[in-house]
């Protein structure tokens, strides 16, 4: 278990938001934390303290100077997702992103596109590849979550899919979407099936806001899992510091 920083940038700024809010239609965006610094500043800070596996999400358009920059900063030290497809994921490994990240790319209209998996698996190597399979729960069950998370998929995520999937990438990225960015504690059904289903380096995101969070998960995921923090962290506007859960998490256990 490792704690895996983020760079959230949206509008060209970083920032801390309820991603679920991210383009609803007539629904204004909920801002946790809008950042005075550059993407630079934290990718720096990552870098002097040695965590790695950490990503860059850019959140619509105009994110992309800010997101090479922070790729230039620590280069082989974050992955990068939003917008990435087959013909521009190469360009970002080039600018020092150490993976790429990809959703909507591989999910068009609620449904599994095979042709674009193949696609970039073939233009990068799945070495290269992380998939976001974040999630949101419906009738006691897991459905990956895409287009900006305002539609479900018809992909369950279960030991089934998690298996299929491990085939084509190197990693999963997945954000437990009902409790992202609200600080509410960490989805617990869902930390306990992802340690009894990967086999593969997995990064859980959402919810986290305490120390007695990340012992939860710790012991939820038995070490299997690796964390996000992002909104509860004093570097986003929280109370949780930053230098006490790199102190605790940032190396493997």
């Amino acid at each position: 278990m490792k704690f895996r920083p983020c760079i959230d940038l949206h509008n060209g700024k970083v920032k801390q938001i309820v991603g679920e809010t991210l383009g609803g239609e007539g629904q204004a965006v909920v801002e946790n934390f809008v950042s005075a610094h550059d993407s630079t500043y934290y990718a720096d800070m990552f870098k002097r303290d040695r965590l790695t596996g950490g990503h860059v999400i850019m959140l619509g358009d105009g994110n992309k100077d800010e997101a090479i920059k922070a790729l230039n900063a620590y280069p082989g030290g974050l992955q990068i997702g939003g917008g990435i497809q087959a013909d521009n994921a190469s360009f970002y490994l080039e600018q020092g992103a150490s993976h790429v990240i990809v959703t909507s790319y591989i999910f068009r209209d609620g449904q599994l596109n095979m042709d674009n998996l193949t696609r970039i698996v073939e233009a990068i190597g799945k070495d290269k590849l992380v998939i976001d399979l974040s999630c949101k729960e419906k009738d006691g069950k897991w459905y990956v979550a895409t287009n900006q998370w305002k539609q479900l998929s018809d992909v369950e995520l279960n030991q089934e899919t998690i298996r299929f999937f491990e085939q084509y990438c190197d990693e999963f990225l997945i954000h437990a979407v009902d409790v992202e960015g609200k600080q509410s504690g960490i989805q617990q059904s869902l930390v306990s099936s992802l340690a009894a289903w990967v086999t593969i380096p997995t990064t859980y995101a959402g919810g986290a806001r305490s120390f007695e969070d990340l012992s939860l998960f710790r012991q939820l995921s038995q070490g299997k899992l690796d964390i996000t923090v992002g909104s509860a962290l004093d570097i986003f506007g929280g109370k949780l510091s930053y230098d006490e859960v790199v102190e605790q998490l940032s190396n493997p256990v």
